[in-house]
């Protein structure tokens, strides 16, 4: 019998290809670019994605003080944390936590949109949000994408 196989392949840290990747926030809905930047971190767009291996890209987000919230979110929208005491809950509405930094707004909501385990964990630090057009990260030569023809 003449059958033709074929093998699954399975990426792992060797072989996975990572890049650096340019996304521009100017415009951009928050939660539309949360997903599509959560989609490049943990390497669904690749044909060769593994669920239980980071490869995914690394993510430069720039002009991350112009991103939009629709609606009524900028007051509305809270996040809420605990400091560990009792009656120790405290909370940002989204204008206040945009105030104090633009960049943790988009940190905060790709955050939620990885995996909460130790993958997920390793792949929050290949995310680099930065408030204006200047970066660090020039001498990796990071590829410009657009989010709006990024499905």
């Amino acid at each position: 019998m003449d059958t033709i196989s074929y093998k699954t392949i399975s990426a792992n840290k060797a072989t996975v290809n990572k890049e650096w990747v340019l996304v521009d926030a100017e415009g951009q809905t928050l939660g539309r670019l949360a997903s599509k930047v959560a989609k490049l971190l943990r390497g669904k767009h690749k044909p060769n994605f593994t669920p239980h291996v980071d490869c995914g890209d690394n993510v430069i987000v720039i002009n991350s003080e112009k991103i939009n919230l629709s609606g009524n979110k900028w007051s509305d929208k809270t996040y809420i944390r605990h400091t560990g005491y009792p009656g120790g809950q405290r909370s940002l509405t989204a204008i206040e936590l945009f105030g104090k930094d633009p960049a943790r707004l988009i940190e905060k909501s790709v955050k939620g949109m990885l995996p909460k385990n130790k993958l997920g964990a390793n792949l929050f630090r290949n995310l680099n949000a930065v408030v204006g057009s200047e970066h660090t990260h020039a001498a990796q030569k990071p590829k410009t994408i657009n989010l709006n023809e990024f499905n």
